[in-house]
C-alpha cells in the first residue's frame, strides 16, 4: 500500500548544484580544448598539417583523436566525482 521508496537525487538540491557546478567546470575545460582545435584550424592552418612523431599523422587528426579522448576522460571524471557516496 504505503510503499517507502528509496531516497532520490532530487531530494538533495546541494548535490544536483555540486554536479552542476563540477559538469559546468569539466565542460568548461573542454570548450577550451575545442576552441584551441578551432583557433589553429582556422588561424594558422598550416600546423594542422605538421607530422606528429607517430608516422604520417598529421596534427589535425592527432588533436581531433585527443579532443574525442578527452571528452572519454573528462566523462570518466565527472562520474567519479558526481557517484553517489554510501549513506547520503
Amino acid at each position: 500500500m504505503g510503499e517507502m521508496l528509496p531516497p532520490h537525487h532530487e531530494d538533495h538540491p546541494e548535490i544536483v548544484s555540486r554536479n552542476a557546478r563540477v559538469g559546468l567546470v569539466l565542460f568548461g575545460i573542454y570548450v577550451l580544448l575545442y576552441g584551441g582545435f578551432i583557433v589553429i584550424a582556422g588561424f594558422f592552418p598550416h600546423l594542422m598539417a605538421i607530422a606528429t612523431p607517430l608516422g604520417s599523422v598529421n596534427l589535425a587528426i592527432m588533436y581531433g583523436m585527443g579532443l574525442i579522448l578527452a571528452a572519454l576522460v573528462l566523462a570518466v571524471i565527472y562520474m567519479f566525482i558526481c557517484r553517489p557516496r554510501k549513506g547520503s
